[in-house]
């Protein structure tokens, strides 16, 4: 059985302090492991898609271990305070998506609100709809032909038969990219 009020300290701790953000992240952590019977992701057994980079993200790293480094925790910038979750053990997935707050709430009384709820009073359960990407890879490292830094070989261009890395690559393009 998880201690809830030690993981909320965990969390507060790692953040520096806490806000409604942490919160929306804490909630659906919980949530997601009530869901897909997840537990603190050792490698990459677990994970998250967070739509957006928000101080929740903070407390999905804490409590279900998803981090960017172990490739597990990945950013599908919209906005939205919706995260999707996925369990590699049982392939079980889900998407959380934060309810609409009552209107005229002030933003003190919105993360006291949020705090006295539980999951499943904030968020709307739905299908997965981002697929989930396969375990993370590592890739040698090729030296940069113009500024001598190693870069993972997938992020190096050829251009003029040099090897260059993205900074130093020049794209070429007929079009007026500007132009949407």
């Amino acid at each position: 059985m998880i201690d809830e009020k030690e993981l909320w300290e965990q969390c507060v701790k790692f953040h520096g302090h806490t806000c409604g953000g942490l919160t929306i992240g804490y909630k659906t952590s919980l949530y997601a492991m009530k869901l897909l019977g997840l537990d603190f992701s050792e490698d990459e057994d677990v994970v998250c898609v967070s739509e957006n980079d928000a101080c929740g993200v903070d407390a999905i790293q804490v409590i279900l271990g998803c981090s960017v480094g172990k490739g597990n925790l990945l950013f599908h910038p919209r906005g939205k305070q919706a995260f999707t979750f996925h369990n590699r053990a049982n392939e079980k997935s889900v998407r959380l998506v934060l309810k609409d707050r009552p209107e005229g709430i002030t933003r003190e009384a919105s993360f006291s609100y949020m705090q006295e709820r539980s999951p499943e009073e904030l968020f709307v359960v739905k299908e997965a709809v981002i697929q989930i990407p396969e375990k993370a890879k590592i890739f040698n490292s090729v030296t940069c032909e113009h500024c001598k830094e190693s870069t993972a070989e997938t992020m190096i261009r050829l251009e003029d038969g040099k090897c260059l890395c993205l900074d130093c690559y020049f794209p070429y393009s007929r079009f007026d990219d500007s132009v949407k």
